[in-house]
């Protein structure tokens, strides 16, 4: 009987310094959890804004395999040669024809060839293509390459996150949710055999709000108003999942969350 393939994936990492955290851990991680395929969501990891070239190139080297994103890639202009450059780094699949970028990525494991997939919802979110439809087309052209697809789906609303998992269910391994930067207690093997979680939770300074400054966020909502965005500094922690599943049918055998403390990043100035 093959061996198991196993996906470690790390949750929403905000911010250079957080970048560091995950590049110094990734490895002792990747050994612990005895991963075959490490994915990074990166979509806050330059000043909160989608990765630049530096931040995904510290990520590749400390052993991640995909980056994935979300809406926030587009308010940073240096995210998108890198969309265009490198197919290892995802941007949801769902948004229409004509932006950089692909959505999905098929890259070659010590269990084989595994395909990794982005959608992002559409509730309390930009109105942007039908993540079902597009994610079960996917879903369907990559089953001809591989049964194993790991979805990151970055959405906004719980109910949309447990439906997309629902709807592709026993057509993919796993959906993993992002977005929330809060890790959720509901992660399960649902009836098809798909592995989900509606938020792998976030990597950064927990000390804030959902890894903003507290002060400023504060300021946002009493006084209503914008406020520049300033990223939180203090009790460091990596958060995610790992993912087991059989490799010849693609069915998650086990999902399991996590958050680990980490050391006290180097500053990025």
């Amino acid at each position: 009987m093959d061996s198991p393939f196993t996906a470690l994936f790390i949750g929403d990492v905000v911010g250079g310094r957080a970048v560091a955290c995950v590049a110094a851990m990734l490895g002792e991680l990747r050994l612990r959890y005895g991963a075959d395929l490490v994915i990074v969501n990166a979509e806050n990891a330059w000043e909160g804004k989608g990765p630049s070239k530096r931040e995904a190139d510290q990520l590749f080297a400390a052993g991640a395999d995909v980056i994935t994103t979300g809406n926030h890639v587009w308010e940073n202009w240096k995210a998108r040669p890198l969309l265009s450059s490198n197919p290892r780094v995802l941007r949801p699949l769902n948004y229409p024809p004509g932006n950089p970028g692909n959505g999905t990525v098929v890259i070659e494991t010590p269990r084989g060839m595994v395909a990794v997939m982005q959608l992002q919802g559409r509730v309390f979110m930009p109105p942007i293509d039908c993540p079902f439809r597009a994610g079960l087309r996917a879903a369907e052209q990559l089953r001809q390459q591989t049964p194993l697809i790991v979805v990151d789906m970055h959405a906004e609303a719980t109910a949309e996150k447990i439906a997309l998992a629902r709807y592709l269910d026993g057509k993919v391994t796993a959906v993993l949710g992002t977005h929330t930067h809060v890790q959720t207690n509901d992660a399960q093997i649902l009836p098809n055999g798909t592995a989900f979680v509606t938020d792998v939770g976030m990597s950064g300074a927990f000390n804030s709000v959902i890894g903003m400054a507290t002060e400023v966020a504060l300021r946002r909502f009493l006084s209503q108003t914008a406020h520049k965005y300033e990223l939180a500094e203090g009790d460091w922690r990596i958060s995610g999942a790992v993912v087991t599943a059989d490799v010849s049918s693609g069915r998650a055998m086990h999902i399991e969350t996590f958050c680990v403390p980490c050391p006290e990043p180097p500053s990025t100035a």
